[in-house]
């Protein structure tokens, strides 16, 4: 792997239209070691939730980097969280370009 990102969201402008069919999609269980990773999280709030900074960074992947994906299930974040409320949760999903 080259680069290793942590996200809020994932994008298809993240990838070269000739590197498309070379995405590949992993749900992960547990929560990954994003303290080690670049984080492109845009969304504040998230953000804090995850412990990390947010950088509206835009990338484009490279083949063998990777993103890890913070997906929120559970509705929108209130303004100003920093732990997930009740009844929300983060699911964790690499998305790799081979």
């Amino acid at each position: 792997m080259n680069k290793v990102y942590v996200s809020n969201a994932f994008s298809l402008q993240m990838v070269r239209r000739e590197d498309m069919q070379n995405v590949t999609l992993h749900p992960i269980g547990g929560t990954p070691d994003i303290q080690r990773m670049t984080s492109i999280v845009g969304h504040a709030d998230i953000a804090k939730v995850l412990g990390v900074e947010m950088n509206r960074a835009s990338v484009t992947l490279e083949r063998g980097d990777c993103v890890y994906v913070a997906q929120l299930t559970g509705g929108r974040l209130p303004e100003g969280t920093t732990t997930l409320p009740e009844g929300f949760k983060l699911e964790w999903v690499c998305v790799e370009v081979a």
